[in-house]
């Protein structure tokens, strides 16, 4: 991989590619390195710089990595350059709950022994999924990466000129939205989106605890919205805590209340997270920054163009009530991956209409389906209506005793067949 100071390029009017991506965050970039791995000639362009991408301490952002997604980031050369071993997720309770109660013991356990031989997925840091796509993409002979950059997309019939801000072109067969939910790509191409506002914030941190996880994952189903903990590994790369343990949060509530959660003292936040999460992890303590972001649910009309696909959040994004969100993006690049590199070995056209049309026919039900699936998860639970609490926790449990439908709920969040 060359940057932008590239010096061979200086003297060329412009780059041949076969795809140019624009937008190199963890889904472009992750669709750069899995197509430069297979021989496709590619360019990503970003107006960030990758390096400060990499943040010297822990910040409190983790990524929940299903196994396909995992299986896709090894292919794409990426997963062995993680600056240290992610935590596995081997285990799932579900429940339905309350503030300042125990969970229903009317609950749900997902064990990950029970439907692979790998974990359900696994806990990265941000900055350590970061690291390791900034360590892979210069040793991939076929990516040309410009960043800091800005550039001008044309497409027509023939192909798309990406046209840099310091006068270079890249001509590509087609160019990909990587931009995430405000696209310029998806917006230039005239492509609508659905949308809804759940009137939600979503609050994402981590926190040191005194007890061992051991490597679970909790997700209660309060009045106000989802609460999730998720297993990290052990403190000692954080550096900001005092008890031997951490786990991450994603915690959604209605704005006001969320505004007062972030004003509050670290210790005044640790007592709300634990009046959700219980006592089973003993003593609580914050630890990194605490994030926060509107929850809104996005649907593009279309994932392509002439000469153009989108992928992860340019073309959908969902409630985290499934956690489900990054791994979505990843399914579109695998999906991507697979047509557009089949195409190029055999020396056809990877941005012709009806290439396109079988990307957009693989991803865009997938992607629906799953937006569908969290929007009636968020209906149904993200109420405190007696009767409706009942049947749900009901609910809860009776899927926890029949095997197969449990088996497929837990293969559909590992990315994986239904069956198999």
């Amino acid at each position: 991989m060359n940057l932008i100071a590239a010096p061979d390029l200086i003297s060329t009017p412009s780059l041949e590619v076969a795809v140019a991506i624009i937008g190199a965050g963890p889904v472009g970039a992750t669709l750069a390195a899995a197509l430069a791995a297979r021989g496709v000639p590619v360019a990503v362009v970003d107006a960030a710089p990758l390096p400060p991408m990499e943040l010297a301490g822990f910040d409190g952002r983790a990524y929940a990595i299903a196994l396909a997604s995992k299986r896709l980031l090894e292919r794409a050369g990426i997963w062995e350059r993680l600056p240290g071993a992610p935590c596995p997720i081997e285990g799932i309770k579900v429940a339905d709950g309350r503030v300042g109660e125990a969970p229903s013991s009317l609950d749900l356990d997902f064990e990950a022994s029970e439907v692979a031989d790998e974990p359900f997925g696994w806990m990265v840091e941000a900055r350590a999924l970061r690291v390791a796509l900034n360590a892979r993409l210069p040793h991939l002979a076929h990516l040309q990466a410009f960043a800091p950059m800005t550039a001008k997309v044309t497409r027509d019939a023939e192909g798309a000129t990406v046209t840099l801000a310091d006068g270079r072109v890249i001509r590509a067969a087609l160019v990909v939205g990587a931009e995430g939910r405000g696209s310029p790509l998806r917006q230039q191409a005239g492509i609508g989106t659905a949308r809804h506002d759940y009137g939600q914030i979503g609050l994402v941190g981590a926190f040191a605890h005194e007890k061992p996880h051991h490597n679970r994952a909790l997700e209660l189903f309060l009045p106000a919205g989802p609460f999730a903990q998720l297993p990290l590994t052990t403190l000692g790369s954080y550096g900001t805590g005092t008890l031997p343990h951490a786990s991450s949060f994603v915690w959604t509530e209605r704005r006001g209340v969320a505004q007062r959660m972030l004003a509050l003292s670290d210790a005044d936040f640790a007592r709300e997270l634990r009046r959700r999460i219980g006592d089973h992890l003993g003593a609580i303590e914050p630890i990194g920054r605490r994030w926060h972001y509107p929850l809104t649910a996005m649907h593009a009309t279309r994932y392509v163009a002439e000469r153009l696909a989108l992928v992860g959040d340019a073309a959908h994004g969902m409630h985290p009530i499934a956690g489900q969100g990054l791994n979505i993006g990843f399914r579109d690049v695998a999906a991507l991956t697979d047509l557009v590199s089949e195409a190029h070995a055999a020396g056809e056209d990877v941005g012709s209409a009806a290439l396109l049309a079988r990307y957009q026919a693989k991803r865009r039900p997938d992607a629906l389906m799953m937006i569908g699936a969290t929007h009636v998860l968020e209906k149904l639970f993200g109420n405190d209506i007696g009767p409706v609490r009942w049947a749900r926790r009901l609910g809860i449990a009776a899927v926890d005793r029949i095997p197969g439908l449990k088996r497929a709920f837990a293969r559909q969040a590992m990315g994986l067949p239904l069956r198999g």
